[in-house]
């Protein structure tokens, strides 16, 4: 890992004492759940209340929930110099050696694809992914944050905390993400309009209930694709635009949709952000560069994530238009008697179906031949059979990408991270 020079928590510290001094009076949090809430001077003065020094400057500080002593826990990191590597509740702490000085943050990676791993940054990295986003999205502090998602994990750090932190953008945390939670934390939010970060599962459960806010002013969905169905349907109903956006842990944000009305095309996740240039490799991968990748994975590095360029899992593009286009994972690929099957391409030809709510492709090890057999996890409304899918999917594909095994669940349940795990339901369906 490159030993840059030390811009570690003293940087953020520093910026978060700015605002404090710039909006010392204005509302900075709104806690719906307990009905307490901060000013940015009062939110300093209970953080500081805390005793000083109380973390070595070698620590690792590990900021847990989805409460207002999150926010606290990471300030008082900060104050104190120690590295912040937040957890989700009832997560244990990685079991690592303190990482060099000049890193100011871990991240744990989703473990979707496999176990969860640290990647290390810099407080000047943490920064510039937080500044890109804010110019990007044209986030507003006359707009607070409503706050459902994680703030541990990388998308709701960089969309909630460090908006609130480092650019003074005000944050109303809700006391779930159920739909009478969230209507309940938005009328709370005293009238202004709201930006709300979800994730699709998310978004589709508000919209089935009839219960997206109307102060919501901008709409951002990211941790999974947004499928072009829900996209159109919420902005059909209320006019809702949906902005899908694309990040990685390893880098932030990537791309964002910040078009007005539902795209066309489910591969297209939108343009690069302010300050990201994004490209395809040689084998047809994803390369991100900018100022906010990180360092690389602590403590074992990796070449995928060096010099400031993360080579994702993702085939894709830049189309003519300067759009990122995405056509699914290089590690999901199946492997089908020496022929690869993207599962992306068969999950979009199963949503085309109407009876099909929900879907989730993967390969599975063929007992009698050579690779792997395709696999179908569907969520399906109303009555409709495997074969009637089978048969909308022969019309559509080639016979050897069409699923020789179907699993219909009532729903697919997506991680906190709104995330459809291939890993976990490999792992359970090998087991069955």
């Amino acid at each position: 890992m490159p030993n840059e020079a030390n811009h570690a928590c003293p940087m953020l510290d520093e910026r978060w004492r700015s605002i404090v001094d710039a909006f010392a009076d204005d509302l900075a949090l709104l806690d719906v759940a307990s009905g307490r809430s901060w000013t940015f001077s009062a939110l300093a003065r209970e953080a500081d209340a805390a005793p000083s020094g109380a973390l070595a400057k070698a620590a690792i500080a590990h900021p847990t929930g989805t409460g207002p002593g999150f926010i606290l826990d990471v300030l008082r990191a900060w104050r104190d110099g120690a590295v912040t590597c937040p957890l989700d509740v009832g997560q244990p702490p990685p079991e690592i050696a303190p990482p060099p000085s000049h890193v100011a943050h871990l991240k744990l990676t989703s473990g979707t694809t496999g176990a969860p791993r640290c990647i290390a940054f810099t407080a000047t990295q943490l920064a510039a992914d937080v500044d890109s986003i804010v110019r990007t999205m044209g986030l507003e502090r006359g707009c607070p944050n409503l706050g459902v998602i994680s703030l541990a994990h990388s998308y709701g750090f960089s969309s909630l905390v460090l908006p609130l932190l480092l650019h003074g953008i005000p944050l109303v945390l809700a006391a779930s993400a159920l739909p009478a939670a969230v209507a309940e934390a938005a009328a709370n939010a005293g009238g202004a309009p709201l930006t709300l970060p979800a994730v699709p599962a998310l978004w589709r459960a508000w919209h089935d209930a009839g219960a997206i806010p109307d102060r919501i002013r901008l709409a951002i969905s990211a941790g999974a694709p947004l499928p072009l169905a829900l996209e159109q349907a919420v902005f059909d109903r209320s006019g809702l635009k949906i902005h899908n956006f694309l990040g990685a842990s390893e880098c932030g944000g990537i791309a964002y949709d910040a078009s007005p009305v539902p795209r066309t095309l489910p591969h297209v996740a939108g343009h690069p952000l302010d300050g990201v240039h994004v490209a395809s490799g040689s084998d047809g991968r994803l390369e991100v560069r900018s100022p906010a990748v990180g360092l690389g994975y602590w403590p074992l590095d990796e070449a995928s994530l060096h010099n400031g360029c993360y080579r994702t899992g993702d085939l894709g593009e830049v189309l003519p238009d300067g759009s990122v286009a995405v056509h699914g994972r290089a590690v999901d690929l199946i492997n089908v008697a020496g022929r690869k099957v993207s599962p992306e391409v068969v999950e979009a030809a199963l949503r085309s179906h109407p009876a099909v709510r929900e879907c989730l492709v993967l390969g599975l090890p063929a007992r009698h031949e050579r690779g792997e057999h395709v696999a179908a996890v569907v969520a399906v409304e109303g009555a409709v059979s495997t074969e009637a899918l089978r048969d909308h999917l022969l019309a559509r594909l080639a016979p050897w990408q069409v699923p020789r095994a179907w699993h219909v669940v009532e729903r697919l349940e997506a991680n906190g991270r709104g995330k459809l795990s291939r890993a976990a339901w490999r792992e359970r369906l090998g087991a069955a």
